[in-house]
């Protein structure tokens, strides 16, 4: 086997050793519905287009890769994500024990989990994503899998066990999205994320997270939102489910609510109690954030200004005659720093 070339000299495997990494998801997943919401084999072909964005997603007799079966590449991406942080060689194969992946998941480790992880590989090797969409600024019009390979390795088995004990587990990523890590196209997750058991609530959360970030909050109507999760549902039945969501509030990190004309109103609820207490601060729009992107090309640009807004509480609030240059002057610094 021959070594991967990156920007720079890789191994052939990275090992996942890094306790407690952030889960981190990467952004185009969060954008596009290219996971299932059903519990049960969805083997039908997907098709999505939104602001010049292709999508189709074919499944394979496995069924189509879920959302829960996502976590293995969140975990996969929160690995290697903090190992760039701490300036360690990556690769996009990737050894693990499967242990160690769901406990990160807060998933069950008896018996049964590990043959639903096998399950889970085979579907997203399986599901097969064509697109035009763009990651790690380019833009390519390509066909992949989720996944491109993937390796267990078991102890023999023994007369008291069906099957051997899982030792290792090895799996190597699209180089589309191993791309996306090199250039850290990828958001924080709650660690939270994983105690949500239905899949509607995550692919909520998932665009919360992406859409509202940091900001106060994000408006959109309820027909986009139905497009955009994903939802085979009709539109009443799917309207139905928000609602009830909105009563459950189970999100972490953000409130639901229901304005006039079908919008869903999404609130970040750590500004809002930080609202009530001190006072917002300054307030930054969108070309203030395009601004933060050009300084900062594939930094998280809401992780950013909540970063910036603590170091601004940290020191006293003091009033500020040009908040926005004080700000991207502080952007500017932190990326000759760490970037």
């Amino acid at each position: 086997m021959t070594t991967a070339q990156t920007p720079s000299a890789m191994r052939d495997f990275f090992v996942c050793d890094i306790f407690d990494a952030s889960p981190k998801d990467d952004l185009a997943s969060m954008e596009h519905p290219l996971f299932s919401l059903s519990t049960r084999p969805d083997r039908r072909i997907r098709r999505y287009e939104h602001n010049g964005v292709e999508v189709t997603v074919t499944p394979s007799v496995r069924g189509r890769a879920t959302i829960h079966d996502k976590d293995i590449l969140i975990y996969c991406i929160s690995q290697l994500m903090a190992a760039l942080n701490a300036g360690r060689e990556v690769s996009r194969t990737l050894r693990l024990t499967a242990h160690d992946l769901l406990v990160a998941t807060r998933r069950d480790t008896g018996g049964d989990s590990y043959v639903r992880l096998r399950e889970a590989f085979e579907r997203l090797a399986g599901t097969r994503i064509t697109t035009n969409l763009a990651q790690g600024g380019q833009e390519t019009t390509t066909g992949f899998g989720l996944i491109e390979s993937w390796e267990i390795v078991r102890r023999t088995r023994s007369t008291k066990s069906r099957e051997g004990r899982m030792v290792s587990v090895t799996v190597t990523l699209s180089e589309w999205l191993y791309r996306a890590v090199l250039s850290k196209s990828v958001l924080t997750l709650s660690r939270d994320y994983f105690t949500l058991r239905k899949p509607l609530e995550r692919r909520i959360y998932e665009l919360a997270r992406k859409h509202c970030g940091a900001q106060r909050e994000w408006r959109i109507s309820l027909p986009l939102l139905h497009a955009k999760a994903g939802s085979d549902a009709p539109v009443r039945v799917f309207r139905a489910a928000i609602r009830k969501m909105i009563a459950a509030d189970p999100l972490p990190d953000y409130a639901l609510s229901e304005d006039e004309g079908d919008i869903i109103r999404v609130t970040r609820r750590r500004l809002v109690e930080t609202d009530r207490a001190v006072g917002q601060g300054p307030l930054f729009g969108p070309e203030t954030a395009d601004k933060v992107r050009a300084l900062a090309p594939g930094w998280d640009v809401h992780a950013l200004e909540a970063e910036w807004r603590g170091f601004w509480a940290a020191t006293g609030r003091p009033r500020l005659s040009s908040p926005e240059r004080a700000y991207l002057a502080w952007v500017a610094g932190r990326i000759a720093r760490d970037g």
